[in-house]
């Protein structure tokens, strides 16, 4: 997005995102890749896109806000590695992470989100 002009518009489905291998002490089903892609900044806060293949994987997550844009996914939230609460998302799904969260991420097929995190570009 460029932010020398007064209205910037990026299409959240189309926006490039590299996929990387995740660490394998991640990986807990499956061969998911993942990435992300920074769209702009605002206030400080940095706004991008991210995706992840089909799989399962294991996250400590950073503060954040997002909004689900393509795919499904179950999120779980784990303490002392065991389920604590699990979240149904889909398109249009908003949801708050707080920093230092460990989740569980299972994705059926490619999930996307567009972002909003006051620190480096969230890994999940």
């Amino acid at each position: 997005m460029r932010e020398d002009r007064p209205v910037a518009v990026t299409q959240s489905l189309e926006t490039a995102v590299a996929l990387d291998q995740l660490d394998a002490s991640q990986v807990v089903r499956g061969e998911p890749r993942a990435g992300s892609a920074v769209l702009t900044a605002l206030a400080g806060a940095e706004v991008g896109v991210w995706e992840m293949t089909a799989g399962a994987m294991t996250d400590i997550e950073v503060d954040e806000v997002f909004v689900v844009v393509e795919g499904d996914a179950e999120l779980t939230v784990l303490v002392d590695g065991r389920p604590a609460e699990s979240y149904a998302l889909s398109p249009g799904s908003v949801c708050r992470l707080a920093a230092g969260t460990t989740t569980l991420w299972e994705v059926p097929r490619r999930l996307r989100k567009v972002y909003l995190s006051p620190s480096s570009p969230p890994t999940a």
